[in-house]
């Protein structure tokens, strides 16, 4: 039983990289279009896809934390132990990916590259500046602070917060009723609703004023509902295929339907802030915690047998899998100049380039691992 549900996490834990590769992969067709000038020669077709596959693909990241819900809660070790072994595990490969991005700007001038290089490697690269005390500048922000030449990175913060909270956390799951677990759930299901009453009834509400920021639904919002989620899902949800596609489908299309024109419609706006248009694309929103719980509920019906290829090629997806996200972003760009080099029709060319950032990524920790041995773990933890 517990090989199975291994490998159930594995292939779960694939979707969700895919998801994360075409929601990244999209970048340089959006940037294309921010960075757009009168000579600029955007296809409306490409970016209409982009902003298809960048609605669809939002449960990427809430995917990952109920992940770290079904298999960190409850915590059985000491909260001592259990922050040891999982914030060094991720702590040491943050740090120095954290630096090898932030010097490649320098690198690329060493190699005879121009300055475009760093925009073409790195979309929303804040400038296209090569030089050493920039990057420097960049590193030394690091413990509190990250550069969208990394822009992946604001995940391992958040991340780190999550290790450190989940023990506190999960004495409380551990003692708590089903009927307890569900109304923080609803709780939770309520704070999803707050970005769009701030955007559109009112900035402040329940007790949030210019000096405090702390309100009624602030403790129970944010990733913790995730978390919560995956452990309450992969325990009390035991349904057959037919009620599970009942309820996931509709959750899936309706979620889409809300983020696609929700994001539509922010565009279109003449004039829009960065956080308007984040909007609808959220984490902790309903539309993107509706499309999650249904790609969950699919996840929750794969079986693998164990032992099997399929099965050994994604128990090694999940040991490379932290260097796979550490190093996926280099290969944004070569997935999108592939796919343009070999026109890759647009409705294709999201996944496309998601297949190429997930082949390459893979290849290279894999490659990494076999040249490092056990020296790996400093970059893939």
């Amino acid at each position: 039983m517990k090989k199975e549900y291994l490998v159930w996490c594995d292939a779960l834990r694939l979707v969700a990289f895919l998801l994360l590769f075409a929601c990244h992969a999209a970048d340089p067709f959006y940037a294309s279009a921010a960075y757009a000038t009168a000579d600029s020669n955007i296809d409306p077709d490409l970016l209409q896809w982009a902003m298809i596959w960048g609605s669809l693909v939002r449960p990427c990241v809430p995917l990952f934390v109920m992940l770290t819900g079904v298999l960190s809660l409850p915590v059985k070790s000491s909260m001592e132990s259990f922050c040891k072994k999982r914030i060094s595990r991720v702590f040491f490969p943050f740090v120095l990916w954290s630096v090898i991005y932030y010097l490649t700007p320098w690198f690329t001038g060493l190699m005879g590259f121009d300055s475009s290089a760093v925009h073409h490697l790195f979309c929303w690269a804040e400038s296209d500046s090569q030089s050493l005390a920039d990057g420097l500048s960049l590193v030394a922000k690091i413990p509190y602070s990250f550069s969208y030449i990394a822009s992946h990175m604001w995940y391992i913060y958040m991340l780190i917060g999550l290790y450190l909270y989940l023990p506190v956390f999960s004495a409380w799951v551990e003692r708590a009723t089903k009927r307890q677990k569900e109304i923080f759930l609803v709780m939770w299901a309520c704070s999803t609703m707050l970005p769009y009453f701030n955007e559109y009834v009112s900035q402040y509400a329940f007790g949030t004023c210019t000096w405090n920021s702390f309100g009624l639904f602030y403790y129970f919002a944010g990733f913790s509902g995730y978390l919560l989620l995956g452990h309450y899902m992969q325990h009390y949800v035991k349904w057959g295929w037919i009620r599970t596609l009942v309820v996931a489908v509709p959750l899936l299309v309706a979620g889409f339907a809300i983020t696609y024109a929700g994001y539509s419609h922010i565009m279109a706006l003449a004039e829009r802030t960065p956080e308007q248009i984040e909007l609808f694309w959220t984490y902790n929103t309903p539309n993107v915690a509706m499309m999650t719980v249904a790609f969950f509920l699919l996840a929750l019906k794969v079986y693998i047998l164990p032992n099997s290829t399929t099965a050994r090629m994604l128990a090694n997806l999940t040991k490379c899998g932290f260097g796979i996200y550490m190093v996926h972003y280099y290969f944004v760009c070569l997935g999108f100049d592939l796919g343009e080099w070999l026109r890759i029709p647009a409705p294709l060319r999201i996944p496309f380039s998601a297949l190429v950032i997930l082949i390459c990524s893979w290849s290279a920790i894999a490659l990494l691992k076999r040249i490092m041995g056990r020296r790996s773990v400093y970059f893939i933890g």
